[in-house]
């Protein structure tokens, strides 16, 4: 099989969304106008902001060793930076840093901590920066004006009512940056707005969450005992962020073991090189546009690794590894036997379901074995010929067996995967 399998229908794609370049620019203007003012007017309450400062930075630091893929990478630099938003007292006396102020020291402490990994080529991605400058100046402007009015913080600056306003607050502000990482992903990848929505706001149960309570308890607690609150309260998100780097290594490792497993298949000359490896990203991509969880794709993306294993269990290997091509009833025999070497792995049993049920008639499979039974086919087929065209004979092929085999919604979504510019455009949930 050729490198055709993977050639995209149509090479068209956007290098700069306008809705990416928007959250840049909102971004670029919110950040010069923050250090424009500060400059002007002058540092408010120099020694808070020094501390807050450093403890972003030292957030910022903590990148060294972040796995890719991770929602937030600096979770104790986040932390910081939304409680020195949402600080109301130092000590119990009130703030007077105001939301631009907020912003600035926000931004210097940010890039003080990323010139280390800039310096080794690792820089904090534009995406997460403009996302941290424009979640942290919502928050700011939601509280600082609310709690610097007089009556309002006669009312409510202490207390259960205080609390209250501060979860509200939080609310807010995880919707808005769940909002906003989900818009450019949305813009780069032009997968259903609503699944990745739903996927950031899943993400914020899990770190997420931590951020945001270790920076409402740092707001807190320096209200009342001052600055020494800062290192103090940081520690169990130190403990957790290293807790989760730790679960995040053992699912990266676990999912390599799982595509050198896949990969025997083609050490041993049953399919062809990379063949698991495109349809598991191929797949993937299918699957997002099709609305399927974060979950949902990793079952789906370990059985499209996976969906070949049966093979195997053959004494003479199929032609070039292309399983589409072969009679039901074989098609049927090599994903059961599949099935039951994946249940000896230890992965999810829903993973081997996928593997055992793809080749089944569509109406009677659940969806991911239906999207890996159609990309599978369409890279054994486009892999025939070595033409341009074999990407579009072989998409055709597909549109003719959506009567039986394949599912057309699948097969049109794996289309405008395609005419995007392949799994390149999927991204990785």
């Amino acid at each position: 099989m050729t490198a055709t399998a993977s050639r995209p229908v149509s090479g068209r794609r956007e290098s700069a969304p306008l809705t990416v370049v928007g959250v840049y620019t909102a971004g670029g203007l919110l950040t010069v106008a923050a250090l424009g003012d500060t400059f002007w007017h002058g540092l408010a309450e120099p020694r808070t902001a020094l501390a807050f400062g450093v403890l972003i930075a030292v957030g910022e630091l903590a990148r060294w060793g972040a796995l890719p893929g991770e929602r937030e990478p600096a979770p104790l630099g986040a932390a910081g930076a939304l409680a020195y938003a949402l600080l109301g007292e130092n000590a119990g006396r009130a703030t007077t840093h105001g939301v631009l102020q907020t912003v600035a020291v926000v931004v210097a402490a940010a890039l003080a901590g990323a010139v280390p990994h800039v310096a080794r080529g690792r820089g904090p991605a534009l995406d997460h920066m403009a996302r941290r400058i424009l979640t942290v100046g919502f928050a700011a402007l939601c509280f600082q004006p609310l709690y610097n009015a007089e009556d309002l913080r006669e009312r409510c600056g202490e207390g259960p009512f205080y609390a209250l306003l501060l979860l509200l607050l939080l609310v807010l502000t995880a919707l808005c940056d769940a909002v906003l990482a989900a818009l450019i992903l949305r813009a780069r990848t032009r997968h259903p707005f609503g699944p990745l929505l739903r996927d950031e706001l899943r993400a914020l149960l899990h770190i997420g969450s931590a951020v945001c309570a270790t920076g409402v308890v740092i707001a807190l607690a320096a209200a009342v005992a001052g600055l020494w609150a800062l290192p103090v309260f940081c520690v169990p998100l130190l403990l957790t962020q290293l807790s989760f780097r730790r679960y995040a290594a053992v699912r990266t490792t676990y999912r390599q073991t799982i595509a050198s497993l896949a990969r025997a298949t083609e050490i041993a000359g049953y399919t062809p090189h990379g063949h698991a490896r495109r349809v598991a990203e191929l797949s993937r991509a299918v699957g997002r546009e099709l609305g399927l969880s974060g979950s949902e794709l990793t079952v789906l993306e370990y059985a499209a690794l996976m969906h070949d294993i049966g093979q195997l269990s053959l004494v003479d290997p199929v032609p070039e590894g292309a399983t589409a091509l072969l009679p039901f009833a074989e098609q049927r025999r090599i994903a059961l036997l599949g099935g039951a070497v994946v249940r000896q792995t230890g992965v999810p049993a829903a993973v081997a379901v996928v593997v055992e049920r793809q080749a089944d008639p569509y109406r009677e499979q659940p969806l991911p074995a239906r999207i890996v039974r159609a990309v599978n086919a369409y890279d054994d087929l486009a892999g025939e010929s070595a033409s341009a065209s074999g990407p579009l004979s072989a998409l055709e092929r597909l549109r003719l067996g959506t009567g039986h085999d394949y599912q057309p919604e699948v097969v049109e979504s794996l289309a405008r995967v395609l005419s995007r510019g392949g799994p390149a455009a999927g991204g990785a949930g």
